[in-house]
């Protein structure tokens, strides 16, 4: 089928009417681009999709990497495939000119990276994950880690990791048991295994640069004790080529439901003598340091989420455009013409779902996005604080709602499909598979939730909490003003008010009772915020939507506006009621999961 990867128009509307990305070339940073350059950027990502990644997605999730005692091996086309990648430039697309970057929006090469993970699935993670490893370093490593690490990572010559997670320690990074020790010449030796560590060794590039979580003989214990450091795993000459191996050794390979093509190792530091470390920044300030590439992370996350929920969006449409089957219930004549399934309420249901969820999903990862750039290239201080208040509060929510809800919308894909949908002759059970690693990776959805509510919420008394609050209320007194959106507003208002006395009462409850048992249900919590947010999105969308109708004489224009109109109506009628449900759990402190016993299971 010959299904489109994304809807061009759709993205349209998000760069330039719901984000407004031209403005951006106002900013210093971006005065050397327009729109003309914004979209060769994007039809560039899409012409590589297309020619390299797209005809081999399949047999890259069909045959795995491998792994002969020696070496990794990947799919003879992977290599082509990422070393075109490389040269286009694009992993690099948001670095400085200096460092062979474009100095582009992230906004833009978020968009530009969605056709890449379409037609690539994880493949393309090794050049996400390889770009998140020099951000760190250029942040907060030396001038020399910089031209010794970052040069070549941004070049595309070296591939990067973060290496966090240990066989006895998962997510409890405090517990870790990887360590350094100094040499007798004054080199950091480290010693530990790690696992699950994505892209942790491959044949793409000369070398790989690992991100590696480590604590110091001596150092405190838990989390003020961990310091990062850069382990290669080759040694570099002082005159830039490759040197002996540093004892970065891989265990074994782990074979995954989905995502198959990027590598998820163990990997052995050290057997030896100790695989030589380069510490990042100041002892005992590792974690600190890793948020930075664990927050972007976790929004390529939730981006990647979102992606794999439009495609299987995009794919399931055309099928039932597309596919003749059965008749409406009305018709009495069994030799009446069949219609396409997407004549079919059930049908038309379960697509609208999957806007609902895709298209929500999608203006949420890139709202981030815009505030990771708003942050560092707003015009004033104040902006880019504000932005920052933003960012740091809502990534829970940019990593989580699109990772639960992407397979959400994969699901009802396979089902618009039906007995096609769950076979690989088509996509959409790939995507599936693909979409269900993301409530986990980087932080499960548990995690997540405790994040929200136990740390966000409160920090800076509720300062992110509150901005979060302002925003969508401003939104809300923007769509006053069209009288056809009086329905949302007011629901929406309710839904802030159930948001707000939730809040309040937990937050007294965390202070006065049991607070594993307040925490307990966090997850409804996560849920509820989330709601609020992709409602305050959709509204946003029908406010932009409802003043282009007014002015529109396309026939093709005024589909896509009353599109994102029912899409909004969809959300509010049938997903946005979900929160008083949670709300009333929320509020009972129901204890049902916390005094179920072990032994009843």
């Amino acid at each position: 089928m010959s299904a489109p990867m994304l809807n061009e128009r759709d993205l349209a509307f998000y760069l330039y009417e719901l984000f407004d990305t031209q403005a951006l070339c106002q900013r210093e940073r971006y005065q050397d681009h327009d729109k003309q350059t914004f979209d060769e950027v994007i039809n560039t990502a899409k012409t590589i999709a297309e020619k390299y990644f797209m005809p081999i997605r399949q047999k890259l999730d069909v045959h795995q990497p491998t792994f002969d005692g020696t070496k990794v091996h990947l799919i003879d086309e992977m290599k082509p495939a990422y070393d075109a990648l490389n040269e286009s430039g694009l992993p690099s697309a948001c670095a400085d000119y200096e460092f062979n970057g474009m100095q582009l929006p992230p906004i833009v090469s978020s968009i530009a990276g969605a056709y890449l993970s379409i037609a690539g699935g994880n493949a393309v993670g090794y050049s996400m994950l390889t770009t998140a490893n020099a951000n760190l370093l250029a942040a907060h490593g030396s001038d020399e880690l910089i031209e010794k690490w970052v040069v070549p990572l941004r070049e595309g010559r070296y591939a990067g990791t973060m290496a966090m997670t240990e066989p006895d320690c998962g997510s409890g990074l405090a517990d870790l048991t990887t360590s350094a020790s100094k040499d007798e010449q004054g080199n950091y030796r480290i010693t530990g295994s790690k696992i699950f560590i994505s892209g942790g060794d491959h044949d793409l590039s000369e070398n790989i640069v690992h991100l590696v979580l480590a604590r110091i003989k001596g150092a405190p214990k838990g989390i003020k004790g961990i310091s990062l450091f850069v382990v290669p795993k080759f040694l570099v000459n002082e005159d830039g080529t490759i040197g002996d191996s540093n004892e970065v050794a891989l265990s074994g390979l782990f074979h995954k439901m989905g995502g198959r093509a990027h590598t998820s190792t163990a990997l052995s530091f050290g057997e030896d003598q100790g695989a030589i470390g380069y510490l990042v920044g100041e002892e005992n300030k590792g974690l600190q340091y890793m948020f930075h590439m664990m927050n972007e992370a976790r929004i390529l996350v939730g981006t990647g989420a979102a992606v794999i929920a439009n495609a299987g969006y995009q794919y399931s449409l055309d099928y039932a455009k597309n596919r003749p089957q059965g008749r409406l219930p009305s018709s009495k004549d069994p030799l009446s013409p069949m219609v396409s399934i997407i004549e079919h309420a059930d049908v038309r249901r379960m697509l609208l779902a999957q806007k609902a969820y895709a298209e929500g999903a999608m203006a949420l990862v890139l709202y981030g996005a815009q505030l990771s750039d708003d942050e560092k290239t707003a015009q004033t201080q104040e902006q880019k604080d504000h932005a920052h208040l933003l960012l740091d509060f809502l990534t829970p929510i940019i990593k989580t709602w699109p990772s639960e809800y992407g397979p959400k919308a994969n699901d009802l894909a396979i089902q618009v499909l039906g007995g096609h949908g769950y076979i690989n002759e088509h996509p959409v059970e790939m995507f599936y598979r693909d979409n269900r690693l993301n409530p986990i990776h980087e932080g499960t959805t548990g995690i997540q939730s405790l994040d929200l509510l136990a740390r966000k919420v409160v920090m800076n008394k509720q300062a992110g909490y509150k901005a979060t609050i302002v925003e969508i209320e401003k939104t809300i007194q923007q769509a006053s003003a069209h009288e056809s959106l009086a329905q949302y507003t007011q629901q929406l208002t309710n839904a802030l008010n159930t948001l707000n006395k939730t809040t309040v009462f937990l937050l007294q409850s965390m202070a006065t009772k049991d607070i594993d048992l307040v925490l307990a249900n966090s997850v409804q919590y996560l849920s509820m915020f989330g709601h609020v947010i992709i409602a305050w999105l959709w509204l946003k969308k029908a406010v932009l939507a409802n003043q282009a109708l007014a002015t529109s004489q396309h026939e093709e224009e005024q589909a896509f506006y009353q599109g994102k109109l029912q899409a909004t109506q969809y959300f509010y009628r049938y997903e946005l009621p979900q929160i008083s449900l949670w709300a009333e759990t929320l509020l009972s402190l129901d204890d049902t999961t916390m005094t179920m016993q072990e032994n009843w299971f």
